[in-house]
């Protein structure tokens, strides 16, 4: 049997170490809450593909919705430098 691997180098060299670095894990750290916050969200919207929203729904959408935005302004708030509430001085 013929073995079929190629014959030349790969366009790109790959680095030997694949791993994430520091800055880059801090910053998936920093963008963590948005991220949940935005799969909660979409959980909620996806369980209406099916069915016809109820009042209940609504306001689970709605505190999504609502926690999306906090994360967000909390996360801008954290990137410009300025204090978040409830944390500490």
């Amino acid at each position: 049997m013929k073995s079929i691997v190629a014959r030349h180098t790969g366009v790109t060299a790959l680095p030997a170490d694949l791993e994430p670095t520091d800055a880059e894990l801090n910053a998936i750290e920093a963008e963590m809450p948005v991220v949940l916050a935005e799969v909660e969200l979409w959980d909620a919207l996806i369980v209406l593909l099916d069915r016809p929203a109820s009042e209940f729904d609504a306001r689970r959408i709605r505190r999504a919705h609502h926690r999306v935005l906090v994360a967000r302004r909390d996360a801008a708030n954290r990137a410009a430098g300025t204090q978040v509430s409830g944390d500490a001085a």
